[in-house]
């Protein structure tokens, strides 16, 4: 696989994969989870909840050539991640193949090819955190069975379709810059300031985020500036 992949981090450091996620649709959302220990749903989260349950039913699962695991643990030393994959396929290739790709799997004969796929709920459609996401699975996948994974896919719910994701240098790199800034942020123990944004209606912790009520607490300060400066002129 080339270079030795280095561990940086011991078991107790790992951090979710999914918190990736979080973290690139809003740092804030991120701490207020792994923090400060904040949940709350809504019609997507729940919606999202209630697919996975379903994914993870069956553990295993043989059609011919492949075989499907569903919530197989991962993890990476080197990203300092881990979680469970909704799915990961394993298709069974030539005799001849390379090892660099293909694993073995306990009492089954053959080489395997490893391929994760991701469930998301909604419509088909590209977006860099699932992205993310998945790429780290693979990579989660690459540390543990020494191989290489070049490919996975995301399956949207309400289209009934996936999307294959190619795991290219540039979306590798994604994955180690989302990761070691998920580390910085756990380490720092400070959740960052509200900054509001229009996406924050569709988060499921606006009621706890409170982004327009908190934005309007910063106000306070510069308020009380202006008002004392104004009395001052007036004197």
């Amino acid at each position: 696989m080339g270079d030795k992949i280095s561990l940086v981090y011991e078991e107790e450091e790992l951090l979710p994969i999914s918190a990736l996620q979080h973290l690139l649709f809003c740092e804030r959302r991120a701490a207020l989870i792994l923090l400060e220990g904040l949940w709350q749903d809504n019609i997507f989260t729940a919606e999202g909840s209630v697919l996975h349950e379903q994914v993870h039913q069956i553990e295993t699962e043989s059609r011919g050539s492949l075989r499907i695991a569903r919530g197989l643990w991962l993890r990476s030393l080197h990203l300092g991640l881990c979680g469970r994959a909704d799915v990961v396929e394993f298709q069974r290739l030539a005799d001849n193949a390379q090892r660099s790709t293909a694993t073995t799997l306990p009492d089954v004969e053959g080489l395997w090819q490893p391929f994760p796929v991701e469930y998301k709920r909604g419509r088909l459609r590209n977006e860099v955190s699932f992205e993310i996401q998945l790429c780290a699975q693979a990579l989660c996948l690459e540390e543990m069975l020494s191989i290489q994974v070049f490919a996975g896919a995301l399956y949207y719910g309400k289209a009934r379709r996936r999307l294959e994701v190619p795991f290219n240098h540039t979306i590798r790199d994604k994955v180690e810059v989302a990761a070691k800034r998920l580390h910085a942020l756990v380490s720092s123990g400070i959740t960052p300031t509200v900054r509001p944004q229009a996406k924050c209606r569709l988060c499921s912790l606006i009621d706890v985020c409170l982004p327009a009520a908190m934005s309007r607490r910063k106000d306070v300060p510069k308020y009380l500036k202006l008002a004392y400066s104004l009395e001052e002129n007036a004197i």
